[in-house]
């Protein structure tokens, strides 16, 4: 068999030449990372996890008309992507005070605020991905007016779904980062979801006890992450009531 074509390695996912032109595969690895990469282990089974777990999110997302980079899940491991051009940007989205912005601003860790705050960061690990303003990023042509007005849109439409099926389950969405692409199909672009949407890239409470079950888990010690990941799974019946401890499959080249 063919050896694929390794389009980019990232913290947490490799992308590979999809079979089609305009496709990409990708590849959710066990690597558990924070701190910008300054903490790192391998975390077994939490690829797996994300996987299903991202195409769950990008699945409710495209049924309530929100368009994102998914195509379908290929395995346990690998998905079936829309290649995009990334906006060099996270969009982050914050409901309750936690991380950075309680640290920032000295507030009491989950403090509700008065609405959602969406704020954005410049994508680079070397920098500490720091937070810009609006004028930056259109000073420095990284995205234009409009683009920022439909980028808070489409990620205030993805808070308003993932608060709605969090809360459904007994979770408290605290806060989450997205990643937005340019499609282009001929002449025409449009921005859609991309990367992925997971207990990673979000922060999960517990709505009764606090208990975290995101990557805050990994980033404080505060247990097993994949344990966390496996509860956020099984209550949005991704997997089985009675799942235990994924075990990384074996793989064959």
């Amino acid at each position: 068999m063919a050896r694929r074509k390794k389009i980019y390695e990232g913290k947490a996912k490799v992308l590979y030449e999809g079979p089609e032109p305009g496709t990409l595969v990708q590849y959710f690895k066990d690597d558990a990372t924070a701190f910008n990469a300054e903490k790192r282990d391998v975390i077994e089974g939490k690829g797996v996890l994300n996987n299903r777990l991202s195409e769950f999110f990008m699945t409710g997302l495209s049924g309530i008309g929100v368009p994102t980079h998914f195509i379908k899940r290929l395995n346990m491991r690998e998905q079936l992507i829309r290649a995009v051009e990334i906006i060099p940007l996270e969009v982050i989205v914050r409901n309750y005070a936690a991380g950075s912005m309680a640290k920032r601003l000295g507030l009491d860790e989950g403090l509700e605020l008065p609405r959602p705050i969406v704020e954005f960061s410049y994508k680079d690990d070397a920098l500490g991905d720091p937070l810009v303003p609006e004028e930056y990023i259109i000073a420095f042509g990284w995205a234009s007016q409009q683009d920022l007005d439909d980028m808070i849109a489409l990620a205030l439409r993805v808070n308003d779904f993932m608060s709605g099926v969090m809360y459904g389950v007994g979770i408290k969405l605290i806060d989450f980062k997205i990643e937005i692409g340019r499609l282009y199909e001929g002449d025409f672009q449009r921005l859609v979801i991309a990367d992925e949407i997971s207990p990673d890239s979000c922060r999960l409470w517990d709505m009764e006890t606090g208990e975290k079950l995101d990557k805050d888990v990994f980033r404080r010690d505060l247990g097993n992450l994949t344990d966390a990941y496996t509860e956020v799974a099984r209550r949005l019946g991704v997997m089985p009531q009675n799942a235990t401890q994924m075990v990384k499959p074996t793989l064959i080249n």
